[in-house]
Parts: structure tokens; C-alpha cells; sequence
């Protein structure tokens, strides 16, 4: 009972604060730069999501709407035995540079020292040291990364990340949360709270859209990657809950696969929002 009211508590006081932050990730954002930045602005949103071979042209549209450039998004191999930092990270930590983005580093195949077959922890070995290398390169040149969990990859799981995270141990480092990729790899039934609270110090997003719920491990990406505002999965509350259980960062909106104009996208999705966070 004294839980169930610290909770409402919290959630009253949370509506009299000023809402998060809410940007669109350019899978639901699929506009050029200016018009991208110009449509995101009218409809409400605080910025995008984007690449970092598209970084600079979009955060200098953004800026000149008075918009942020929150992340580009890059997914990388981690090969055994790399002694120097391949190409492609540095390329895009350079893509991020002065734009203000964070890297949003998606981690997918760990290549063990002569294929053996060993537990995931064990490719701690492997990402650790590099993603050390990588964090002290990306702090020269103004840019931080956020781990991004993805169904399929190495680090599908969120506690992965933030394991990882915790391992390499710099304030440079931190973890994303996604909602989709959290009910395909661990399912609808799971509390992500507990997770999410442990993580607080290193969250640094949270990406959302509407789903639905029941046996998401075995449902489409059509069903788990909807408008905001659609399906049976009750995202409002779980917005609530993460706000009440501390966290204070921007979220998200992950539009992949989605049929629809992506004006059209925006405002649905904008009105959800608006609907949740009133």
C-alpha cells in the first residue's frame, strides 16, 4: 500500500513538472534535412535521431529551428585481437563531432579468439578493452556513446549493456533503453522497472513506440513497432513508471517499418504523446 501511494505521489508531482523531452529517430522521421527539421518543429517534437553520415546536415537544420540533434545511430562488429580502432568507429564518432549527438553504438557480432564457443560474458573480454579505446578516441573529439540493445545482436539484452557499461566504467559511457527490442528479446510479461532503476546513473535514452502486448517474443515487428497511441501495450504507464523511478531523459520515438506517410507518422505519434504526458 505505502509503495502504491509513494507512486501516486510521485506521478502527481511529475505532471506538474516540465514533460521530458521528445524526439523522432529518422525510421519515423524520413524527411531531408531542412524539411525534416521544419516538420519536426511544427508538430512539437525537441529534435531527431538520426546517422552520423547525415549528423552535421541535420543538426545544423535543427539548430537553426532551435531543435536538438540527439544521436546517430551505428552498428558495429568486435573482432578478437583489434589492437587499433576500425575505420568505420572512427569515421562515425568524427560524423558526431561538433554536432552535439551521441553515439548510439548497436553491438553486433563478438568474434571470439579462435571461435570458441564460450558464454555471452565472455565476449566481455573483447568489447571491454575496445570500447575503452573508443570512448577515449570519441572524448577528444566531444562525442559520447550509449549503448543500444537490438534484438539479434550480441548485445540484444539491455542487461548486456549495461553490464558492459558498468565494466568500462567512465561517465562517457552509458546505455540505452528500447521498448521494442525489449518485448522481442525478453517478452511483455517481464517488469523492465527493476532493470531500468538499476540503470538510472548510465540511462541515457529511452526509445518508445506503440506495441502490442501477449507473446511479443514470437510477434511481428509490424505488432511491436506501431504509431504511439496504438496497440494493447500500456506505454503511458510504463513512460510514468520510469519517470517516477528517476529518470529524466529524453525519449524516443522508433518508427522502423512503419507504413505510413511520415508527416502523418509525426502528428499521430505527437498527438499520443501530448495524450500521455498531459
Amino acid at each position: 500500500m505505502r509503495s502504491l501511494l509513494a507512486y501516486l505521489f510521485a506521478c502527481v508531482a511529475l505532471t506538474a513538472a516540465e514533460p521530458p523531452a521528445f524526439f523522432a529517430m529518422d525510421t519515423a522521421a524520413r524527411l531531408e534535412p531542412t524539411e525534416c527539421a521544419q516538420v519536426l518543429a511544427e508538430l512539437g517534437y525537441a529534435g531527431l535521431g538520426g546517422r552520423p553520415a547525415t549528423a552535421k546536415a541535420h543538426a545544423d537544420a535543427l539548430k537553426a529551428k532551435g531543435l536538438t540533434f540527439f544521436n546517430g545511430y551505428h552498428v558495429a562488429d568486435f573482432p578478437s585481437g583489434q589492437h587499433q580502432l576500425p575505420a568505420e568507429l572512427t569515421q562515425a564518432v568524427d560524423g558526431l563531432a561538433g554536432t552535439g549527438g551521441t553515439l548510439w553504438l548497436g553491438i553486433n557480432k563478438v568474434d571470439l579468439p579462435l571461435g570458441l564457443r564460450m558464454p555471452p560474458e565472455y565476449g566481455d573480454t573483447v568489447v571491454v578493452p575496445q570500447l575503452r579505446q573508443l570512448v577515449a578516441y570519441a572524448r577528444t573529439k566531444g562525442v559520447k556513446i550509449s549503448l543500444y540493445p537490438h534484438a539479434g545482436f550480441w548485445a540484444a539484452q539491455f542487461e548486456t549493456c549495461v553490464r558492459v557499461a558498468s565494466k568500462v566504467d567512465d561517465p562517457n559511457l552509458g546505455v540505452t533503453f528500447n521498448l521494442c527490442h525489449w518485448l522481442k528479446v525478453e517478452g511483455s510479461e517481464r517488469d523492465p522497472l527493476p532493470l531500468i532503476k538499476e540503470a538510472l546513473p548510465r540511462l541515457n535514452f529511452i526509445t518508445i513506440n506503440g506495441a502490442d502486448t501477449g507473446d511479443t517474443q514470437n510477434l511481428g515487428w509490424d505488432r511491436l513497432i506501431q504509431p504511439l497511441g496504438r496497440g494493447t501495450y500500456d506505454v503511458g504507464s510504463f513512460v510514468a513508471k520510469t519517470r517516477a523511478a528517476g529518470y529524466r531523459g529524453p525519449f524516443g520515438f522508433q518508427g522502423y517499418g512503419i507504413k505510413m506517410d511520415s508527416k502523418e507518422l509525426l502528428k499521430e505519434t505527437m498527438m499520443g504523446w501530448k495524450k500521455m504526458v498531459k
